[in-house]
């Protein structure tokens, strides 16, 4: 029984690296389009729930939930978008998303009715991503007044 060589050979390149590694990061993308689809789906129907809660009485706790909602939603489809374009994670958005998921929980409880505790991690965490961001920014002023072609 003989073997069909340009058979074997495409046998073969189907487990190279380069192949494998392509054929990965096409399903990974695949999975991040599909968050954005159901992102987006997800960003209409609470658009829709929030210019429906406009028709009751106003509740102003509510109407701020739902927005910060959205706005969560659309960093993190922001997120998404970059990834796709990029390949890489934008830590600056995803810092900026977990900053305003934190402070929206803090809108919905009340300052006033949150443990002091739970007030006190919160605020921590804060500072920490209010840290970071200020890091990114100072880390991306270094090395833009950097200037690469002095030295080549």
């Amino acid at each position: 029984m003989e073997t069909n060589p340009s058979l074997t050979k495409k046998f073969t390149t189907l487990f190279e690296q380069n192949t494998i590694v392509r054929n990965l990061e096409r399903v990974q993308n695949f999975i991040v389009i599909s968050l954005c689809i159901g992102l987006f789906c997800v960003m209409l129907i609470r658009l829709g729930e929030m210019f429906f809660s406009l028709l009751k009485p106003l509740n102003f706790q509510s109407i701020t939930s739902d927005i910060l909602s959205i706005l969560i939603l659309v960093e993190l489809f922001r997120l998404l978008i970059v990834y796709l374009q990029e390949q890489r994670i934008s830590i600056g958005s995803a810092v900026e998303v977990s900053l305003v998921s934190a402070l929206r929980e803090v809108l919905l409880e009340g300052v006033v009715a949150i443990p002091l505790d739970k007030l006190l991690g919160i605020s921590v965490f804060l500072i920490v991503l209010g840290g970071l961001l200020w890091l990114r920014a100072s880390m991306f002023e270094k090395f833009s007044a950097v200037n690469f072609d002095a030295h080549s």
